[in-house]
């Protein structure tokens, strides 16, 4: 799968999820404050942000400290209930007007069979090829996530969704 990231993105990032490769990091650089709930995966992301441990459910930044909140991948590997959580948490850390970007997959199953995502991502003159895979019972959908968003406040009218071979793009803007 081919994505595209423009730097279009202004303003103070947070990065959930973002240990690992770091995509958002590496894309938008010293803009961004990457969290992930794993020391290992922030040791083993490239040095282009800065980068803190932190549970995504309980993010320990205050009301509206960031102009965008971004989830690149990293839905996919929460339960139901900790997306809904970590989603309403991203939003009372974004300040009105400030953006949530969230990049992931429609997974119908995973499990017993891992679901694994190429992909060949774009980002200005450089070229970041990864891959995600879990295994997990819950099936993911767009739909859910929009149902999150939704429940954690923002309006579905100030919402757009993009949809690709499987992958989805959702930008929610808060008022």
């Amino acid at each position: 799968m081919n994505i595209k990231l423009s730097r279009d993105i202004a303003g103070s990032i947070l990065d959930i999820g973002g240990g690992g490769e770091c995509v958002i990091g590496q894309v938008f650089g010293d803009a961004v404050i990457a969290v992930d709930i794993s020391q290992e995966e922030l040791d083993e992301a490239p040095d282009c942000c800065k980068k803190q441990l932190m549970d995504a459910r309980d993010l320990r930044f205050p009301d509206g400290s960031f102009d965008n909140v971004t989830f690149f991948y990293a839905l996919m590997y929460m339960s139901r209930d900790t997306q809904r959580q970590a989603i309403a948490e991203a939003v009372r850390v974004l300040r009105p007007g400030g953006m949530i970007h969230i990049w992931d997959a429609d997974i119908r199953s995973a499990c017993p069979e891992p679901f694994i995502v190429d992909l060949d991502i774009a980002a200005g003159r450089k070229t970041i090829r990864v891959s995600y895979g879990i295994v997990k019972d819950e099936a993911q959908d767009s739909d859910a996530i929009l149902r999150h968003l939704e429940a954690a406040g923002l309006s579905p009218a100030r919402t757009s969704v993009s949809k690709q071979n499987g992958q989805f793009f959702i930008r929610a803007t808060k008022e």
